[in-house]
């Protein structure tokens, strides 16, 4: 009886690659690497474009704020919509500083301070972040704002009136004049640090 060959199909031998240490390393490092350039990216959107620290300096905001306490300040909430009274808002002062001061005044309103009180458009306003500062010193029998009075002024388009919360010991809108909206680095949101103050900043 004939016997035929038959022809078995070709299996290619399994072969097995593994990835040597060196490129494992490699591969690790380069993840790395990307990681942190991407973190870094954000970091530079987040502080230049969003957000931003700032350290206060100065008396001129007690007693809601004082000197070393570190804010971070919204950056884009007035390229959103415009200012509103009782916001705290830092800016750039005429001499080159950055102020932290507190809006009272928008445009096309009038503005008068007369002692302890101010007056928008005629009509006293109330004041709740130094309510008890102002009482306090009542009773000791003085004003709380000793500086001189600002006779009623109109605040012009696209500018706001400010003025710190330490009536008495503050240089804002009253000796250096309306704020442009284009001075205007962006609004005080949270207190975050000293640690025991961590807290969004009310209006």
């Amino acid at each position: 009886m004939e016997h035929k060959n038959q022809e078995q199909p070709y299996i290619e031998p399994e072969t097995t690659t593994e990835t040597s240490p060196a490129k494992t390393a490699k591969s690790e490092t380069w993840e790395w690497i990307k990681a942190l350039v991407i973190a870094g990216v954000l970091v530079i959107i987040i502080r230049w474009f969003l957000f931003s620290p700032f350290i206060v300096d100065g008396d001129s905001m007690r007693p809601n704020f004082s000197t070393g306490e570190r804010l971070i300040v919204n950056k884009i909430v007035y390229d959103i919509r415009s200012p509103k009274r009782g916001e705290v808002i830092v800016f750039h002062a005429p001499e080159g500083k950055d102020y932290i001061k507190r809006v009272i005044g928008l445009p096309g309103e009038t503005v008068k301070v007369t002692g302890d009180k101010v007056f928008i458009n005629g009509q006293e306003i109330d004041q709740p972040y130094i309510k008890e500062a102002i009482e306090q010193a009542n009773k000791e029998g003085r004003a709380y704002n000793t500086l001189s009075d600002f006779q009623e002024k109109k605040v012009p388009e696209g500018e706001i009136f400010a003025m710190g919360d330490n009536r008495g010991n503050s240089k804002d809108s009253r000796a250096i004049g309306f704020i442009p909206y284009n001075k205007i680095v962006g609004r005080a949101e949270v207190i975050f640090w000293p640690v025991s103050k961590i807290s969004f900043i009310h209006f």
